[in-house]
């Protein structure tokens, strides 16, 4: 508790003292950034810290099955498995020929928001962690209604003391959100930027918007690491337009 703020770690050594101690309880924080930026796996700690911390947690997979997460999380140490329908549930919107209780057939807001309630309901009250990933996907027809769906997954979900990551695609070809909205409503935005310099993949990180915390505004350098998950390399000096694609 900061400032009478009540903040959730987000599980990634190092990362909550850029964020006055972590995320403030109960905010959507849109992670924005490229494919292969490390958006998931950033998720996958906040999820794993919070069963740590014996939070109820939903995670919706919409571009990977329930299966394919489980074992991601497995390659950083954590036992997702054994935790199913416990302390967590992996809301399976990809394999629709694996109906069951936490599959979803059709792919809408309303039946995503309808499936994180029965959820929590089964997890049981108080404070939760909830991450969509990746909530393009409900923009894939519609990206023009983005602001409208996203206003209404956090309007619906408020109640049920959710603290939410909503994963959002960026285009390669123009380095943009696909369905501008989402981050006009998130109380946060993390970018995530990928770029190739010297031959060498590099990824970067950046707090664009906490709302309620004085947070850090540095570009920082990051990486996936074998056995360890995603970690904080460095404070980088540089210009926005090194951040840019080449034409």
């Amino acid at each position: 508790m900061i400032g009478n703020i009540e903040r959730l770690s987000t599980g990634v050594p190092g990362f909550d003292r850029l964020l006055e101690g972590g995320i403030p309880q109960g905010f959507m924080v849109a992670l924005t950034g490229e494919p292969g930026t490390g958006k998931t796996i950033f998720s996958l700690h906040f999820i794993a810290e919070g069963l740590k911390k014996g939070d109820p947690c939903v995670y919706v997979t919409t571009e990977e099955s329930r299966d394919s997460i489980i074992r991601q999380a497995g390659q950083f140490g954590w036992d997702f498995s054994s935790l199913i329908e416990k302390k967590l549930i992996i809301i399976d919107a990809l394999m629709k020929e694996k109906e069951d209780q936490w599959s979803l057939v059709n792919v809408t807001p309303e039946e995503v928001v309808q499936k994180v309630i029965d959820a929590k309901k089964v997890l049981g009250y108080g404070k939760g962690r909830l991450v969509i990933d990746s909530v393009s996907t409900l923009f894939l027809d519609k990206p023009a209604m983005a602001r409208r769906i996203s206003y209404y997954l956090k309007r619906s979900l408020d109640k049920w003391k959710f603290t939410t990551y909503v994963t959002s695609q960026y285009a390669v070809t123009t380095s943009q959100a696909f369905g501008f909205g989402v981050e006009h409503v998130a109380d946060g935005i993390i970018r995530f930027r990928r770029v190739v310099k010297n031959g060498r993949l590099r990824k970067f990180i950046l707090i664009e918007k906490m709302r309620q915390t004085d947070h850090d505004k540095h570009v920082w350098e990051v990486d996936v690491e074998k056995g360890k998950g995603f970690v904080i390399l460095g404070k980088i000096d540089e210009k926005v337009e090194d951040f840019r694609l080449m034409k």
